[in-house]
Protein backbone atom coordinates (compact mmCIF):
# COMPACT_ATOMS: atom_id res chain seq x y z
CA UNK A 1 0.00 0.00 0.00
CA UNK A 2 1.20 3.46 -0.85
CA UNK A 3 0.97 6.29 1.68
CA UNK A 4 -2.11 8.52 1.27
CA UNK A 5 0.01 11.68 0.97
CA UNK A 6 1.93 10.14 -1.95
CA UNK A 7 -1.14 9.21 -4.00
CA UNK A 8 -3.27 12.25 -3.14
CA UNK A 9 -2.09 14.39 -6.09
CA UNK A 10 -2.36 11.38 -8.42
CA UNK A 11 -5.95 10.82 -7.32
CA UNK A 12 -6.75 14.52 -7.70
CA UNK A 13 -5.38 14.45 -11.25
CA UNK A 14 -8.62 12.61 -12.15
CA UNK A 15 -11.07 13.69 -9.46
CA UNK A 16 -10.58 17.37 -10.29
CA UNK A 17 -12.13 16.71 -13.72
CA UNK A 18 -15.05 14.72 -12.34
CA UNK A 19 -13.88 11.12 -11.89
CA UNK A 20 -15.50 9.40 -8.92
CA UNK A 21 -13.14 7.39 -6.74
CA UNK A 22 -14.28 3.88 -5.90
CA UNK A 23 -12.78 2.28 -2.80
CA UNK A 24 -14.80 -0.92 -2.33
CA UNK A 25 -16.03 -3.86 -4.39
CA UNK A 26 -19.59 -2.78 -3.64
CA UNK A 27 -18.93 0.66 -5.10
CA UNK A 28 -17.50 -0.92 -8.27
CA UNK A 29 -20.50 -3.23 -8.58
CA UNK A 30 -22.88 -0.29 -8.13
CA UNK A 31 -21.05 1.85 -10.68
CA UNK A 32 -21.07 -0.89 -13.31
CA UNK A 33 -24.73 -1.73 -12.63
CA UNK A 34 -25.75 1.74 -13.83
CA UNK A 35 -27.38 2.00 -17.24
CA UNK A 36 -25.36 3.75 -19.92
CA UNK A 37 -21.63 3.98 -20.37
CA UNK A 38 -18.95 3.98 -17.70
CA UNK A 39 -15.23 4.58 -18.10
CA UNK A 40 -13.11 2.88 -15.43
CA UNK A 41 -9.52 4.08 -15.07
CA UNK A 42 -7.20 1.87 -13.04
CA UNK A 43 -4.85 4.56 -11.74
CA UNK A 44 -1.26 3.88 -10.74
CA UNK A 45 1.85 5.54 -9.30
CA UNK A 46 3.93 4.54 -12.32
CA UNK A 47 5.40 7.06 -14.72
CA UNK A 48 3.24 6.02 -17.65
CA UNK A 49 0.14 6.79 -15.58
CA UNK A 50 1.42 10.31 -14.94
CA UNK A 51 2.73 11.02 -18.42
CA UNK A 52 0.23 9.15 -20.57
CA UNK A 53 -2.79 7.55 -18.88
CA UNK A 54 -4.19 10.31 -16.67
CA UNK A 55 -3.58 13.10 -19.20
CA UNK A 56 -5.07 10.93 -21.96
CA UNK A 57 -8.15 10.16 -19.88
CA UNK A 58 -8.62 13.87 -19.10
CA UNK A 59 -8.16 14.93 -22.74
CA UNK A 60 -10.63 12.31 -23.93
CA UNK A 61 -13.42 14.08 -22.07
CA UNK A 62 -13.11 17.06 -24.42
CA UNK A 63 -15.45 15.40 -26.91
CA UNK A 64 -19.12 15.77 -27.81
CA UNK A 65 -19.76 12.13 -26.89
CA UNK A 66 -18.39 10.89 -23.60
CA UNK A 67 -19.25 8.30 -20.96
CA UNK A 68 -22.23 8.84 -18.70
CA UNK A 69 -20.08 7.90 -15.71
CA UNK A 70 -16.35 8.23 -15.11
CA UNK A 71 -14.79 6.36 -12.20
CA UNK A 72 -11.36 5.39 -10.97
CA UNK A 73 -9.75 2.82 -8.72
CA UNK A 74 -6.15 3.03 -7.54
CA UNK A 75 -3.82 0.04 -7.92
CA UNK A 76 -1.70 -0.58 -4.85
CA UNK A 77 -4.12 1.38 -2.67
CA UNK A 78 -7.75 0.33 -3.15
CA UNK A 79 -7.09 -3.39 -3.48
CA UNK A 80 -10.69 -4.53 -3.03
CA UNK A 81 -12.01 -2.06 -5.61
CA UNK A 82 -9.21 -2.80 -8.07
CA UNK A 83 -9.77 -6.55 -7.79
CA UNK A 84 -13.50 -6.06 -8.36
CA UNK A 85 -12.94 -3.80 -11.37
CA UNK A 86 -10.45 -6.24 -12.88
CA UNK A 87 -13.02 -9.00 -12.46
CA UNK A 88 -15.22 -7.13 -14.93
CA UNK A 89 -12.29 -6.79 -17.35
CA UNK A 90 -11.79 -10.53 -17.91
CA UNK A 91 -10.42 -11.97 -20.22
CA UNK A 92 -7.82 -9.19 -20.10
CA UNK A 93 -5.03 -9.81 -17.59
CA UNK A 94 -4.59 -7.36 -14.71
CA UNK A 95 -2.54 -4.32 -15.62
CA UNK A 96 -2.09 -0.82 -14.33
CA UNK A 97 -2.63 1.66 -15.52
CA UNK A 98 -5.51 0.51 -17.67
CA UNK A 99 -8.84 1.83 -18.89
CA UNK A 100 -12.07 0.07 -19.70
CA UNK A 101 -15.28 1.34 -21.23
CA UNK A 102 -18.48 -0.44 -20.26
CA UNK A 103 -21.92 -0.11 -21.79
CA UNK A 104 -24.79 -1.27 -19.61
CA UNK A 105 -22.27 -3.26 -17.55
CA UNK A 106 -20.66 -5.01 -20.53
CA UNK A 107 -17.02 -4.42 -21.45
CA UNK A 108 -16.89 -2.79 -24.90
CA UNK A 109 -13.36 -1.32 -25.05
CA UNK A 110 -10.11 -1.97 -23.21
CA UNK A 111 -6.75 -0.22 -23.02
CA UNK A 112 -4.12 -2.28 -21.25
CA UNK A 113 -0.80 -0.99 -19.95
CA UNK A 114 0.96 -2.05 -23.16
CA UNK A 115 -1.46 0.22 -25.09
CA UNK A 116 -0.56 3.12 -22.78
CA UNK A 117 3.14 2.79 -21.98
CA UNK A 118 5.31 4.71 -24.44
CA UNK A 119 2.37 6.28 -26.26
CA UNK A 120 1.59 9.98 -26.06
CA UNK A 121 -1.45 11.10 -24.10
CA UNK A 122 -2.97 12.51 -27.29
CA UNK A 123 -2.97 9.06 -28.90
CA UNK A 124 -4.59 7.53 -25.82
CA UNK A 125 -7.23 10.27 -25.86
CA UNK A 126 -7.92 9.60 -29.56
CA UNK A 127 -8.31 5.89 -28.86
CA UNK A 128 -10.82 6.60 -26.09
CA UNK A 129 -12.68 9.18 -28.19
CA UNK A 130 -13.10 6.62 -30.96
CA UNK A 131 -14.59 4.24 -28.38
CA UNK A 132 -16.89 6.99 -27.03
CA UNK A 133 -18.08 7.87 -30.53
CA UNK A 134 -18.89 4.23 -31.21
CA UNK A 135 -20.54 3.44 -27.85
CA UNK A 136 -21.74 6.57 -26.10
Amino acid sequence: MYPAELVKPMREDLTKVGFEELHTAEAVDAALAKAGTTLVVVNSVCGCAAANARPGARMSLDNAKKPDNIVTVFAGVDREAVDAARGYMVPFPPSSPSMALFKDGELVHMLERHHIEGRPAELIAENLIDAYNANC
